[in-house]
């Protein structure tokens, strides 16, 4: 069932290094890019392709690139968000351990396409080993011609370098890694402007996820319709899902878009831990809306679970059992985004924070039945009212969990 285009190197021994790297089409895609194609050209191919953004929000790569203005006095950026915040989500530290140069090869052909100089890899503070095998993976490529001034004697310059966030889970949000990454409090900022066209620097600015960027080697490679054909028509290629939780065998698990939620639990991952029966599901990162076990029974796609009302958002997928209770993973969650709110937009600073005191106080015993409707109301008035998505990331599962399971919530609340 898996089909490995973007972890087919993993398991080779050094496969980090740029000479496996090279024995496997590494930069193969670079070649054809410079050689074979021009700026026009490779962003008709990722438009066709459907790549869609595989940081959370699900936005079409192409058309983003498109965005920026080709004619600009301004330099122009790349920025790669490589926080990883997102609770659940493994992914990105994979491909960054294990296949930096086909992170690197997309940002390459990125640059080359949007007419980038200058690429940073945004990575969080606590993946200090990964960042070091990134800057390795940069000195190889410099040594070999493929980063640095012109490549491949095209006479484009590109050059990449790694910076260490600080480990604020706002900083993934695209705006405050912006305001991160020029040495300023990473809290985000008003939209519009939007990066592309007021970004870095006040510079028009391309920011995508590690994930999405290491497909476009293969798109180049391989072409758009083989790209669609591996997944669905309007959303192409394979996710790498992270499945963590009350499964058999957790990790990491390259399959194509539109695989069954309900497979991947109980035919990939083994099934449920210890014969225990399945609960909820968490099917895209801690932000993601909570499934029931009687709607598992969905396409992994950012379409088919947005129709449920829930979303695909990182592919990390949290499993739950019989025997955990959903109070626990309330807490879990309150606490979470109390503690992250940068504090910029009030409805996310006092609403967070009073949802976990309340959810605290219903763990401890202490709570009354109108807690669970103010619970409702405080996320309620978060939902759409915040500078960035990270209100909506904390209100949607809050309210998801509280609507499904308010009956067992309402369980801890003594008479």
């Amino acid at each position: 069932m898996e089909e490995k285009l973007l972890t087919n190197l993993f398991e080779i021994k050094d496969s980090f290094t740029i000479d496996v790297y090279l024995e496997h089409d590494g930069y193969k895609a670079v070649e054809k890019a410079f050689q074979e194609m021009n700026p026009e050209s490779i962003l008709a191919e990722v438009k066709n392709a459907n790549l869609r953004g595989r940081g959370g929000a699900g936005f079409p790569a192409g058309v983003k690139w498109g965005f920026v203005p080709k004619d600009v006095d301004k330099p122009k950026y790349l920025c790669v968000n490589a926080d990883e915040g997102e609770p659940g989500t493994i992914k990105d530290r994979y491909i960054m351990t294990h296949d930096p140069h086909l992170l690197l090869e997309g940002i390459i052909i990125a640059s080359y396409c949007v007419g980038i100089n200058t690429a940073y890899i945004y990575i969080r503070g606590e993946y200090e080993n990964v960042a070091l095998r990134l800057e390795k993976a940069i000195a190889e490529a410099n040594a070999k011609g493929y980063l640095g001034k012109n490549i491949l004697n095209s006479g484009f310059d590109c050059q990449i370098y790694v910076h260490r966030g600080a480990g604020a889970y706002i900083c993934g949000e695209e705006t405050a890694l912006l305001e991160s990454l020029e040495g300023k409090r990473g809290n985000p900022r008003l939209k519009p402007p939007f990066p592309a066209l007021v970004g870095l620097f006040q510079s028009p600015t391309v920011i995508n996820n590690i994930e999405t960027l290491s497909n476009v080697p293969k798109i180049i490679l391989n072409g758009a319709d083989w790209f669609v054909q591996t997944g669905l028509p309007k959303d192409g290629g394979t996710r790498i899902f992270g499945i963590s939780g009350m499964v058999q065998k957790p990790g990491i698990y390259e399959m194509p878009v539109g695989t069954s939620l309900k497979d991947i639990i109980f035919k990939v991952a083994g099934g449920m831990k210890d014969g225990k029966k399945l609960k909820a599901v968490i099917p895209g990162g801690m932000s993601a809306p909570i499934l029931t076990a009687d709607e598992v029974d969905i396409t992994m796609d950012f379409d088919s679970l947005a129709e449920a009302k829930s979303m695909l958002g990182s592919a990390a997928i949290i499993v739950i059992d019989e025997n955990t209770p959903i109070l626990d993973v309330l807490k879990k969650i309150t606490k979470f985004y109390s503690h992250e709110s940068c504090g910029q937009c009030t409805p996310c600073r006092i609403g967070t924070n009073w949802i976990n005191k309340t959810v605290q106080r219903i763990a401890e015993g202490q709570g009354k039945i109108e807690d669970i409707d103010n619970i409702i109301r405080l996320a309620s008035n978060i939902l759409g009212k915040t500078l960035c998505p990270m209100g909506d990331a904390a209100a949607m599962p809050i309210l998801s969990i509280v609507n499904k399971f308010r009956q067992e919530i309402e369980s801890y609340i003594g008479n």
